[in-house]
């Protein structure tokens, strides 16, 4: 029986492979900009704002949330959603280390 892929690589790599891939839609970069600046919102709120049927913008919003990069929680008949900031913290400091890292080589590429 073949192995799951993903077993060959770190808990940190599978966590930042599956935020990112929730964020390689430039349609999920907008509702997280959005969330941002908003604080939080109804997916109503977002379907006003992007170009997206309602259906689409949900897809949208429940591949965030399974990436945890966003959280959802039930208002009477609607959700309300935020940003994890944690997460935020997360891809920050992944981000910033790998940079630190570049920066220490002092190498030239290519």
């Amino acid at each position: 029986m073949a192995q799951a892929k993903t077993q060959g690589f770190t808990n940190r790599q599978n966590r930042m492979a599956t935020m990112l891939k929730a964020l390689g839609h430039p349609a999920r970069v907008a509702i997280v900009e959005y969330l941002i600046k908003c604080d939080s919102c109804v997916c109503g709120d977002i379907v006003d704002r992007l170009p997206l049927a309602q259906a689409t913008v949900s897809q949208h919003l429940k591949a965030l949330k399974e990436a945890g990069i966003i959280q959802g929680t039930v208002e009477g008949t609607s959700v309300c959603y935020c940003i994890d900031g944690k997460a935020m913290l997360y891809l920050k400091s992944y981000f910033l280390n790998q940079s630190d890292r570049i920066e220490k080589q002092n190498q030239a590429c290519c």
